[in-house]
């Protein structure tokens, strides 16, 4: 239990409830102060009124300098008050006594505050009181202020007792929301624990209700996402490297052995050593293009971004491979989108190049007689540039596998390459912002590529 209590008291969380908790309790403070002091105020304002009211009403009946009328009238007043709430004092020019229940000759004109030391009155009980001239006579009238100190104090605890149920739920409902909190930020924090000890399908729970912590735990999955998928896709190169290089490899050894062989006997092959030379190529080609996709998924080339119209990209690549497409007895056609520009933010070369690997490989795994185009549509915001044809295309099994490095299918194998091709254009199309997809062109393939449209 002091364990948990530790480590609550150490939660971010829980101090940020409970700095809010105090800032709280601190405002409920302030303005019931504020609240307090306009009370007192008012009351003290209205019990003035009334005694103000009533000195009006008692020294109104000193008409035509009738003081009898006054002095029956203070007396009568008196006896209305028997618990002394109200004193009335009139004295005459000579400091005497004249009615009343006490003297107040020596009161300042105006309200005051005195303490009255009379019979069945508590000690110390204070009296406000408004005194004044009545022809020659002095006129006191006081009203007790035990009821509104009464009041005041009424509220005061009130108050009182509310600012600690407050501070109390405040500090409850602070723990219970940071608990809360701190259970989930223990979920990340054993979701990365996870990760770092190599369980990387670990993945932090979400609650579903759409807050920030779900939007933040959502983000950190789609990365560890990202990150599974990088490391399954280092672990697949490593075995496709192993597996796609161990044949060139060996044709190098075994072409290096007969040379160097035939060179001992005083005999020289340079079929063998052509043989190593191409084999050796084959695997600098290789590890230039993962250098090249590597480099590309770094972000080194988007420095050399420039507004162009793809339109452009796809003319010249129907330009350059067209007459390529015919020897080999294809169709390669191209179809822009003419009602205006479709500008995209980009690299000139890597785009060509992209959309070059399509096209070779769509010449280079299909038979002869097959049409390829090259299209482009704008939708709103949107650009897309589709190669699609009309070959054998890609089973649907197979259409995520083959942007995996070095991946290649069975019945591609057969003809050269190095399985590095797609996995060029889609670094290529990542660098771009642009999504990738595969889809049936019944027969055939369509490989679509939506750019977002710059902004002209």
């Amino acid at each position: 239990m002091t364990e948990i209590r530790s480590s609550l008291l150490r939660s971010t969380p829980f101090r940020l409830a409970l700095t809010f908790a105090f800032l709280f309790v601190l405002a409920f403070v302030l303005s019931g102060a504020i609240v307090y002091q306009l009370m007192s105020a008012d009351l003290a304002e209205r019990l003035d009124e009334s005694i103000k009211e009533t000195y009006s009403v008692v020294a109104a009946t000193y008409t035509d300098s009738d003081l009898e009328d006054l002095i029956s009238t203070v007396d009568s007043h008196s006896r209305l008050s028997p618990k002394k709430e109200q004193l009335f004092s009139l004295t005459g020019p000579d400091g005497n006594r004249l009615a009343g229940t006490l003297i107040a000759a020596h009161l300042p004109d105006g309200f005051s505050i005195f303490e009255a030391a009379l019979p069945d009155v508590p000690p110390d009980t204070a009296y406000r009181v408004y005194s004044g001239s009545v022809g020659a006579n002095s006129l006191a009238v006081a009203f007790t202020l035990s009821e509104t100190e009464e009041l005041e104090t009424i509220v005061l605890m009130s108050f009182g007792w509310a600012t600690l149920i407050i501070t109390g739920l405040a500090v409850a409902g602070g723990a219970l929301l940071a608990a809360r909190v701190q259970r989930r930020l223990d979920g990340i924090a054993a979701t990365m624990v996870d990760v770092s000890h190599g369980r990387l399908g670990a993945r932090i729970p979400l609650i579903g209700n759409g807050d920030d912590i779900d939007g933040v735990s959502a983000q950190v999955n789609a990365a560890l996402d990202r990150l599974s998928a990088l490391v399954e896709g280092v672990k697949q190169v490593s075995t496709n490297i192993a597996h796609d290089l161990k044949t060139p490899l060996n044709r190098l050894q075994i072409s290096l052995e007969a040379a160097s062989e035939k060179a001992v006997s005083g005999q020289g092959d340079a079929e063998d050593l052509a043989d190593a030379l191409a084999a050796g190529h084959q695997i600098n080609e290789t590890f230039e293009a993962l250098l090249r996709i590597a480099q590309i998924e770094a972000g080194a080339r988007k420095a050399r971004f420039i507004d162009l119209d793809i339109n452009g990209v796809v003319e010249t690549i129907a330009e350059i491979y067209a007459d390529v497409a015919e020897d080999d007895g294809k169709i390669l056609s191209a179809k822009v989108f003419t009602g205006q520009q479709c500008p995209i933010h980009g690299d000139w070369e890597l785009l060509t190049q992209m959309f070059a690997n399509l096209v070779e490989n769509a010449l280079r795994h299909s038979p002869r007689g097959t049409g390829i185009e090259l299209s482009v549509a704008r939708q709103d915001d949107s650009i897309l540039v589709e190669v699609s044809d009309d070959g054998p295309g890609i089973p649907a099994q197979e259409r995520e596998k083959v942007f995996q490095r070095l991946y290649r299918l069975d019945h591609s194998r057969s003809t050269p390459g190095n399985g590095l091709g797609l996995s060029l254009v889609r670094a290529i199309a990542d660098l771009h912002g642009a999504s990738i997809s595969l889809k049936d062109n019944h027969p055939g393939l369509v490989v679509g590529i939506s750019f977002h449209a710059a902004k002209s």
